[in-house]
């Protein structure tokens, strides 16, 4: 949130109905975290493009404000529209135009408190985990501070790993966490 000039009060940010994602893999896996800010759940860097410019700007941005890493190389995977929900002020459709890249990134990672909590570099395996315990969430299995205390994916994620084919979840599994997550 922005502050209104000479306000305490924090200003409620528009969603620009733009967003990108970044898979950065190392060694052990894709890097993921906690979000700190809602929807709940394990997510890769992402944000809005807002006032970055490009969607290639703004993924080099996010890498850089929410794990302190600096992006070398950035490849396209994924362009497109996910009717996710979004925190901010939104006007017009529910959703998001998404680009989603892999990046190649140097540096220490340095999280940021405001945004990560947990970062963790995740398998395949455990990808596919926390992708069936978002499910198993989304079937009413689990209760809310449950899901809190130990995170599946979020939603969105659920959708951009399987279709990059780095999760599998049947049809009607994806379109139930839609609905309730």
């Amino acid at each position: 949130m922005t502050r209104a000039p000479g306000s305490s009060r924090p200003e409620a940010i528009s969603c620009d109905h733009t967003s990108v994602g970044v898979l950065i893999a190392g060694p052990t896996g894709l890097l993921l975290f906690e979000r700190t800010t809602p929807p709940v759940g394990l997510a890769p860097v992402a944000g809005h493009i807002d006032q970055h410019g490009s969607p290639e700007q703004a993924a080099r941005n996010e890498v850089a404000e929410e794990v302190g890493l600096t992006v070398t190389r950035l490849d396209p995977l994924l362009a497109q529209w996910r009717p996710n929900r979004c925190r901010r002020t939104a006007t017009g459709p529910v959703g998001h135009q998404w680009w989603i890249f892999q990046a190649e990134a140097k540096g220490v990672l340095h999280p940021s408190a405001a945004e990560v909590r947990a970062p963790r570099w995740m398998r395949a395996d455990e990808l596919q985990h926390a992708a069936l315990r978002t499910v198993t969430y989304s079937q009413g299995h689990l209760e809310h501070g449950e899901f809190e205390r130990q995170p599946g994916l979020t939603p969105v994620w659920c959708h951009f790993l399987h279709a990059l084919g780095l999760i599998t979840l049947p049809a009607a599994a994806l379109a139930q966490i839609d609905t309730v997550l």
